[in-house]
């Protein structure tokens, strides 16, 4: 499976790597939606008028896949409108303007965990998700026959260019991780814990393995820093030379894999009582006047975060929820900060402005940096004719859509954007034959 060790080389723009966060104090309204997970979005259990504290419980989780979210400052609600989302839905979202207090609910108090199932349950109340983007609710990865898990594997790789929130974490909060990988050991059979790290990052390393020498059953593997290292599969394959068959998870070869931010988290709420109400986000871009980490309250509008850092320098090009490589587009700049917001970047036209396209050459390039050995450019050409059946024999469900296809190719095709259609073409489809079928 040597195609793992594929990739390319972005640049890295670590600009905030050596600076202490600042912290957003003073916050005069919070925008917090009700879907801020993958799954069923909360359900809103609050009215306008409500007071509330900073780690209220404002909405509670929907089903198996779903969590509470908490109030990330103290006041009054105003409001429980539909926003858009950068994904395009719309969503109800929770408007509290702000006391100016930050008064804490006076009620937290770090929960009893005497069984694994009190440990699952905690991490559900935490409201604690995929800190590092994906954003899927942790408690459901635990929530697993604990036999069949083998390595929990961190990932502090933190692979894409600007983004150091990460890095912040693993150097400053080493000892929430602690609390929580010394939680989780000792109610999971858990063989080895890996804490991947890329060699470019060295205080975290210094960080990871002073607290892995605290440790039994801890490792820190220091890998390459090639892009997408991050990436789950990739991260598994280079951790523990297992490969994840398509369309299976990391469990069914015994791995868990978390970020290094939502075991701080988990850490946090195990010692505190205090649910995910705050984050650690990346400011930077070419138009940032001084970028820095920032720790925000979560709900928090994106101006205001831009607001903190002195504002722009110059108009942005284009602002992004996460890292230039498989960051989002903000759909304004009144959007809020969520839970899985780990960068905030307003890149310059210089930054952000596409070349134009030129034909492809097939000169392979795209095919050699993608870490699962696909094809883009043949994908690109079934998807122009609408052929499913060769989308399917070209794997592109298989694509973890990371861009380093459309960062690599001499043409400057939009290939990744097509992989992205190809595969929502697939599922269309799957969703006409059902319909069909009844």
């Amino acid at each position: 499976m040597a195609f793992f060790l594929h990739g390319v080389h972005t640049p890295h723009r670590k600009n905030t790597a050596d600076q202490p966060a600042a912290r957003m104090t003073e916050v005069k309204t919070v925008t917090i939606p009700m879907s801020m997970h993958i799954g069923a979005p909360a359900s809103p259990i609050v009215k306008v008028g409500d007071t509330v504290q900073v780690g209220t419980k404002i909405a509670d989780s929907v089903g198996r896949v779903s969590l509470p979210i908490h109030a990330s400052v103290s006041g009054k609600v105003t409001k429980i409108s539909n926003i858009l989302l950068s994904n395009g839905s719309t969503v109800p979202a929770i408007t509290i303007e702000s006391d100016g207090e930050m008064t804490p609910l006076s009620s937290v108090c770090a929960p009893t965990v005497n069984t694994r199932e009190d440990l699952i349950q905690a991490i559900h109340d935490s409201g604690v998700v995929g800190l590092g983007g994906a954003g899927f609710p942790t408690h459901v990865k635990f929530n697993i026959d604990p036999q069949r898990l083998e390595e929990l594997i961190i990932n502090g790789a933190e692979c894409e260019p600007y983004i150091t929130s990460d890095s912040f974490t693993m150097v400053e909060r080493a000892d929430d991780m602690e609390y929580a990988l010394r939680t989780l050991q000792q109610h999971f059979s858990i063989k080895r814990i890996i804490i991947g790290v890329e060699s470019n990052k060295k205080k975290a390393i210094a960080s990871m393995q002073a607290m892995a020498d605290r440790m039994d059953g801890v490792e820190v593997k220091v890998l390459p820093s090639v892009y997408p290292q991050g990436g789950e599969k990739v991260l598994v394959y280079h951790t523990t030379k297992k490969v994840i068959p398509t369309g299976k998870l990391p469990i069914d070869v015994g791995c868990i894999v978390c970020n290094c931010t939502t075991v701080a988290a988990i850490g946090n709420y195990l010692k505190t009582g205090m649910p995910l109400v705050k984050k650690c986000v990346t400011v930077d871009g070419g138009s940032v006047s001084r970028p820095q980490n920032v720790i925000v309250p979560i709900g928090t509008s994106v101006s205001d975060v831009f607001d903190f850092c002195g504002g722009f320098t110059s108009e942005p090009y284009k602002v992004l929820y996460g890292g230039p490589m498989m960051g989002v587009s903000v759909p304004n700049l009144s959007a809020p900060i969520l839970k899985n917001t780990n960068a905030v970047l307003a890149l310059s036209e210089k930054e952000a402005r596409l070349p134009k396209t030129t034909a492809c050459i097939r000169c392979g390039a795209c095919t050699n940096a993608c870490p699962f050995g696909l094809a883009p450019a043949q994908i690109m050409r079934a998807y122009n004719k609408k052929d499913t059946d060769m989308l399917k024999k070209l794997s592109v469900d298989t694509c973890m859509l990371c861009g380093c296809c459309s960062f690599t190719c001499p043409a400057h095709l939009p290939l990744v954007q097509t992989n992205a259609l190809s595969k929502q073409l697939l599922r269309d489809e799957k969703a006409k034959e059902e319909a069909k079928n009844g």
